[in-house]
């Protein structure tokens, strides 16, 4: 797309409208600055001199279109050939940038550094634009998932670990939507906790026990169901025990000469 126009008309508002149509964009676009260069003048006795009004109209890029412009001067000056670039803005207004190509192991580098290290960069040329913030992603050949996946399951595995042994486990420096995503899956983890130390590019997370959840199961074991302390040997009552009954005694109500309402006298 063209970014700058100079156009002619009768009037600065003609003129301003031909460099518009030639841009490819209305007149009223927030995104186009536009400057007179000469304003029109009118012939004198409608015979001698005269001319029409100048004008340059100057498109400003939109931090999508900054932020792909940079990555591909880039690719450009690594001198990687068969390399598309294509970025778009989603819905939560971040900048996505897929890389595809044969060499695209060169912009990862070793564990995506230099992969995070253009997304860094390409968002602050982004957002030199205009004062809004576009965070920016950048992908190729689904290296992102991949890496998530990976990472999930290594938090996951060194938590369960930690929880077993009660050991703490130190991983690699990482960035911090990588460590957010080994917390992440920590937390699904009973009896695993983690934290990051370290600072600036040594910042990295530490997975150990999670001393909270030893000592609710500790006070667990000690009770029974539902919390309740077990019964002991002891009994609970100070009432003493009763005798047993008497085999040999009979009811008042059989026998004898006293009921149960009564003597009877016949």
């Amino acid at each position: 797309m063209i970014k700058e126009a100079i156009a002619t008309g009768a009037t600065v508002e003609e003129a301003k409208e031909n460099a518009c149509k030639e841009l490819g964009v209305e007149t009223f676009d927030d995104r186009i600055d536009f400057e007179i260069l000469e304003m029109q003048s009118k012939k004198v006795l409608g015979i001698f001199g005269g001319h029409p009004a100048r004008v340059k109209v100057t498109l400003r890029r939109t931090p999508v279109e900054a932020a792909e412009t940079f990555i591909r001067d880039i690719v450009a000056g690594m001198g990687l050939e068969d390399i598309t670039v294509s970025a778009k803005l989603d819905e939560n207004n971040a900048i996505n940038i897929d890389i595809e190509g044969e060499d695209v192991g060169y912009i990862i580098g070793r564990r995506g550094e230099t992969l995070d290290a253009l997304q860094y960069l390409s968002c602050l040329a982004a957002n030199r634009v205009d004062s809004s913030y576009s965070r920016v992603v950048i992908n190729t050949g689904d290296y992102r998932e991949k890496r998530e996946k990976t990472l999930e399951s290594l938090g996951r595995r060194l938590a369960i670990k930690a929880a077993k042994t009660g050991r703490q486990s130190s991983l690699e420096p990482m960035n911090p939507y990588e460590r957010r995503i080994i917390h992440t899956a920590v937390q699904k983890v009973n009896g695993a906790t983690s934290w990051s130390e370290g600072e600036n590019m040594n910042r990295h997370v530490v997975i150990g026990p999670d001393g909270k959840a030893k000592e609710n199961r500790s006070r667990n074991n000690n009770r029974g169901r539902g919390g309740k302390k077990p019964y002991g040997n002891k009994r609970s009552s100070s009432r003493p025990p009763q005798k047993p009954a008497d085999p040999n005694r009979k009811p008042l109500n059989e026998g004898g000469t006293t009921g149960l309402y009564g003597r009877i006298d016949k």
